[in-house]
């Protein structure tokens, strides 16, 4: 399925999350938890000698060094180098009938650890992400330990930096994994799947296919697609390949086609909310003309006998959803807009009067604020035919300048004002967007 939407995540925008993510690692690490190491070995000439490390205090696990990329094929590439800790503890020690105790230092320098990261979809379309590999290397472990027999610390010394090594290179990966799984996943599954607008309509954001690493970014393809919340009918139109600028100098970009736009069309026509209703009470003060029969029967004569002197009420309506198109110079529509012309009786029952048709071109402007697409509508030339007449045939045109009059003052910012709100991007949680930059493309 071709997506309606799409996210890339540049290397810029993938630094500055693995930046967040390295700092929350370097905190999980030293919160590391050891447990008392003992044991025994022989030692040739000498016999057995026991040991016990305990009270391990890991005082800090520093990740000075580390990068971020996206592999193809593999996903994302966490390499970390030069990191170091420093562990301190008690030993004790019995070898015959010698025993002794103090204290040790330990550093652990030159780590190297390599996370391969696998990123997915579920059944919900949710983005998901797991460890696929994980290694850990130390090149160099220095311990000093405190005491009265210096010639017993080197029997066990290297005993204790071996068991170090592989106790430290088994948990710092485990750690990474329970921190992906614990925390990473969870924050992914923030991003929403679903979205909901208003009482009417939602966006779906589901993915259509998994995140796809390339040698530059971390790309993105979304349904991108409107839908009503009362019943969810099937577009009848599909979405068209999307050729995404190849742009990489931001931190993230999200791209929009014709087909998200119509969509929103289409769900809230099938919901009903593309219906208007026009009466004397909200026409502007200043405006020098009532919505009655006394007003229109200067362009319609008929209607001073049928209806003298009776309010009336417009309702404007769209037959068909209007479609959007992008090109380069903004995001632009033709929609086609029937007005059907009431009298409003003593019992409060409606007469029809006639049918209007109202073409027009109209033009988008759309901006993000709040991670919200936001927008407004200008209204170009308008056009009106005659499409049916309850009250006899008359000069369309001279309602031209009522209806340019209500179409500008009363439903343009009726619907601006809705559009205004605007409708969510699809951000997890926390997500604030700056340095926004808008552009078309055809």
């Amino acid at each position: 399925t071709n997506p309606g939407f799409v996210v890339r995540i540049t290397q810029a925008g993938l630094d500055y999350a693995h930046h967040q993510a390295i700092a929350f690692l370097e905190k999980e690490l030293a919160q590391l938890k050891l447990q008392d190491i003992s044991g025994d070995f022989r030692v040739r000439h000498v016999g057995k000698v026991r040991y016990e490390l305990s009270s391990l205090d890991l005082r800090s696990f520093q990740l000075p060094y580390s990068r971020i990329s996206p592999v193809p094929n593999v996903g994302l590439q966490v390499s970390i180098s030069n990191a170091f800790a420093a562990v301190d503890g008690d030993w004790r020690v019995k070898f015959h009938f010698i025993r002794d105790h103090g204290s040790f230092d330990l550093k652990v320098e030159n780590v190297y650890i390599k996370i391969n990261l696998r990123l997915g979809s579920d059944t919900s379309g949710k983005p998901t992400i797991d460890t696929s590999d994980c290694s850990t290397r130390i090149s160099n472990v220095q311990v000093h330990f405190s005491g009265k027999f210096g010639w017993l610390y080197n029997l066990f010394y290297s005993v204790v930096e071996s068991r170090f090594r592989k106790i430290l290179e088994s948990e710092v990966c485990k750690i990474v994994a329970r921190s992906v799984r614990s925390e990473l996943q969870p924050y992914l599954q923030t991003l929403p799947v679903t979205a909901r607008i208003d009482a009417r309509a939602g966006i779906d954001y589901s993915l259509v296919a998994p995140p796809v690493a390339t040698a530059q970014s971390l790309d993105a393809d979304l349904k991108g697609e409107f839908f009503s919340l009362a019943h969810r009918s099937a577009v009848p139109f599909p979405p068209l390949p999307l050729a995404f600028p190849p742009d990489h100098d931001r931190m993230v970009y999200f791209g929009a086609s014709s087909y998200f736009f119509s969509t929103a069309a289409f769900a809230y026509h099938a919901a009903g909310a593309l219906v208007f209703d026009i009466t004397d009470s909200m026409i502007p003060k200043g405006v020098e003309f009532h919505l009655n029969t006394t007003t229109f029967s200067a362009f319609v004569p008929q209607l001073e006998k049928m209806y003298p002197k009776m309010p009336m009420k417009l309702r404007l309506s769209a037959p068909s959803a209007p479609y959007l198109n992008i090109g380069p110079e903004g995001l632009s529509l033709r929609p086609v807009v029937d007005i059907q012309a009431y009298a409003i009786l003593p019992n409060s029952s409606l007469a029809p009067l006639f049918l209007l048709g109202l073409t027009c071109n109209v033009s988008a402007v759309i901006d993000v604020k709040s991670g919200h697409i936001v927008g407004s509508l200008k209204v170009g030339r308008m056009r009106l035919s005659l499409k049916q007449s309850d009250v006899g045939t008359f000069q369309v045109r001279t309602l031209q300048s009522i209806v340019n009059i209500l179409t500008s003052s009363i439903l343009l910012p009726h619907v601006n004002e809705r559009l205004g709100e605007g409708f969510p991007l699809p951000l997890p949680e926390r997500i604030q967007l700056s340095n926004i930059l808008l552009r078309f493309h055809q």
